[in-house]
């Protein structure tokens, strides 16, 4: 058991350094003088594949979580743990999806600039998520 757990935190220390540098390479998207659909389809891409990265990493954090949270309950007993943390995962999937989609509707009917400020918020969203999964527990 010893060796399986020197072999896993090995695993996430690598896992950690490459998830550190995932959000290190987000793209810098120009800002835009103005919201004209066909200037901003670059833009709009630049933005997805930082939304893109940032979800990856998220994911990645999330399962070291829950791996985390695994060894836990089989070093404690303590069962309770991982239902909540699963919990709290589909209610900030929830609460970043709400938060900015009600930021784009907000810009509607202008469907470029609600596009952009959704993406935006997204990206603020999942950093911030990411920074909380990262801190220690």
């Amino acid at each position: 058991m010893k060796k399986t757990k020197n072999v896993f935190y090995f695993s996430l220390l690598f896992c950690s350094a490459s998830v550190n540098a995932n959000i290190d390479i987000l793209k810098d998207c120009e800002p835009l003088a103005d919201t004209h659909p066909s200037r901003a389809k670059n833009y709009i891409i630049c933005l997805d594949g930082n939304i893109t990265n940032l979800e990856r990493t998220r994911k990645t954090w999330i399962t070291k979580l829950r791996l985390d949270m695994n060894l836990i309950e089989q070093d404690t007993g303590n069962s309770q743990l991982l239902p909540i943390v699963e919990r709290s995962f589909i209610r900030q999937d929830k609460y970043i999806e709400d938060s900015c989609r009600w930021r784009y509707l907000h810009q509607m009917p202008n469907a470029t600039k609600a596009a952009i400020i959704y993406k935006k918020c997204k990206i603020r969203m999942l950093q911030r998520h990411i920074e909380d999964l990262k801190l220690p527990f």
